[in-house]
């Protein structure tokens, strides 16, 4: 379990303990240590070469593991997808008539992100706390090193080590000797749980990895059990090269419709949550992982990722 930006591992310490009350005899949790509080500001890139370490550690100490999965927070999942391309090996057998690639020489299972900005912060409503304003959006990727210092770079595409493009852009796609999209797809499933709205801090198209054309219509909860959960959806991976010579055919510009068709090359589940009848909706970005449980309205949320978890 990954936890997001000035975090720590208590986030998830509400849904730990409900993983190991309802299943356990399936799984071990371990709760990142490796990143908490300002260590998160430090970029994606050290965050996950710290995640990746870290989770070498865990697995040497626990030998009868056999298979592994994540579930991350916000830019923690950015962090997460940075680990497993680091620690991805490459296929040396068959798994059901597909050649498989290992995390760490481990069968991959659930890579679930909750909250996450796959498309970075930057412009098109990606931070709604900024109102679309292109004004407040322009100047937020001016300044937002100030306070974010190398992750907010990331976060909003403006860093240029050496020249390379963007981070957020190089990891969607196999990169150099990092294979970002190759280690996803080892995974079984791969979920994005998104807030449809009132969250203020991740838009929806980000965490949903979605265009603005296909951000579906909901009305109310799909389920009593769940009853913050407005919509499901499952995509399939292709390769959609529609809109990558021309800005002009998209809503979204060429950098960010570059890293939607790159994350695309693998297939999605997709679970959209919404918190507008909810006293406590302002808070959204957290309550979604119940990372306080006084404010537990995400609960439902929670259930829902263990009532799907793969073992």
């Amino acid at each position: 379990m990954v936890h997001g930006i000035l975090g720590s591992n208590a986030d998830w310490q509400y849904a730990a303990n409900e993983f190991v009350k309802q299943l356990p005899d399936d799984v071990i949790v371990h709760r990142s240590e490796k990143n908490m509080n300002t260590l998160t500001l430090d970029g994606v890139d050290v965050m996950g070469e710290r995640l990746a370490d870290e989770v070498v550690d865990v697995i040497s100490r626990k030998p009868e593991l056999t298979k592994i999965s994540f579930l991350a927070h916000s830019v923690g999942g950015l962090a997460a997808r940075y680990a497993i391309a680091k620690l991805y090996r490459h296929p040396n057998d068959t798994f059901k008539g597909e050649t498989k690639g290992t995390i760490c020489g481990l069968e991959a299972v659930n890579f679930i992100t909750v909250a996450t900005p796959h498309l970075g912060s930057r412009g098109n409503n990606q931070v709604p706390l900024l109102f679309g304003s292109i004004a407040m959006e322009n100047v937020a990727s001016r300044v937002v090193h100030w306070i974010f210092r190398r992750t907010g770079k990331h976060l909003f595409l403006t860093d240029n080590d050496e020249g390379e493009p963007p981070l957020l852009q190089r990891m969607a796609e196999d990169y150099g000797d990092l294979y970002f999209i190759s280690a996803l797809r080892a995974f079984k499933r791969r979920v994005a749980y998104a807030n449809a709205d009132c969250d203020h801090i991740v838009g929806w198209r980000t965490s949903s990895i979605r265009r603005n054309t296909e951000l579906p219509k909901w009305e109310e909860s799909i389920s009593e059990k769940y009853p913050h959960i407005v919509h499901e959806e499952y995509s399939e991976e292709f390769d959609d090269e529609r809109c990558q010579n021309s800005a002009t055919d998209c809503d979204s510009d060429i950098l960010e419709e570059k890293m939607v068709t790159g994350l695309r090359r693998v297939s999605w589940e997709k679970v959209d949550v919404s918190f507008h009848t909810s006293m406590q909706r302002f808070a959204a970005h957290s309550i979604i992982q119940v990372k306080y449980q006084f404010m537990n309205e995400g609960a439902d949320v929670i259930q829902h990722i263990i009532d799907h978890f793969q073992v």
